[in-house]
C-alpha cells in the first residue's frame, strides 16, 4: 500500500485552508459514491503510463473525461468518453450550478483531476475551492493544495502504484 498521506510540502501560496490529504482506497470510495463525476485530465496524460491509468479510471468507474490542452488528441482512439475544453474555462464554469455540464445533464459534484502541472491547476482549483460546493480529489502526483482533497508529493513510481490501487478500489 503506498503512502499518499505524507510529505504535502506547498510550492505556492498558503490559504486559509487546505486540501486534505487522501489514500488512493479512500479516494475510490469518494470517486464511487459520487453523483455526477467528472475526470479532469491535462497534457501530462500524454505519457502513456499515465494515459493507460487515465483510461483505466474512465472505463472501471464510468466517468466521463474533460481533456484539456492537447490531451484530447491521446484519447481520440481509447473508447472513452472524452470531450475538449480549456482548463481556466472548465474552472469557471465549475463554480455555476447552472452550467449543464459538458453532456447537457446539469453540473457535476465531483472533479478529479490528473495530468496537470501543480502550479497550474492549483490555479484552476482555486475558484471552485472559493466559489462552490464542488469536492474536487487531486490523484496527482504532487500535492495540490486548492483541492478538496489530494495525493501528498509522491515519486513517479509511488505516483503509479498509488493510481493502481484506486484502479483496484473502484
Amino acid at each position: 500500500m503506498v503512502d499518499t498521506t505524507k510529505n504535502t510540502k506547498l510550492f505556492t501560496s498558503y490559504g486559509v485552508s487546505t486540501s486534505k490529504t487522501v489514500t488512493p482506497e479512500m479516494a475510490a470510495k469518494l470517486i464511487s459514491k459520487a453523483k455526477r463525476p467528472l475526470l479532469m485530465v491535462g497534457t501530462l496524460t500524454l505519457d502513456p503510463e499515465l494515459l493507460d491509468r487515465v483510461v483505466k479510471i474512465s472505463k472501471t468507474a464510468n466517468i466521463p473525461i474533460a481533456a484539456t490542452g492537447s490531451s484530447k488528441v491521446s484519447l481520440a482512439d481509447k473508447d472513452v468518453d472524452a470531450k475538449y475544453i480549456n482548463a481556466h474555462m472548465l474552472g469557471f464554469y465549475l463554480t455555476d450550478p447552472n452550467w449543464p455540464g459538458l453532456d447537457g445533464n446539469g453540473n457535476y459534484d465531483t472533479v478529479i483531476v490528473l495530468g496537470f502541472k501543480k502550479f497550474y491547476i492549483n490555479q484552476v482549483l482555486s475558484a471552485a475551492k472559493n466559489f462552490s460546493n464542488l469536492k474536487t480529489i487531486a490523484i496527482e502526483r504532487g500535492y495540490i493544495q486548492n483541492s478538496t482533497m489530494s495525493f501528498g508529493n509522491l515519486s513517479k513510481a509511488d505516483h503509479y502504484a498509488a493510481l493502481d490501487e484506486l484502479i483496484d478500489n473502484l
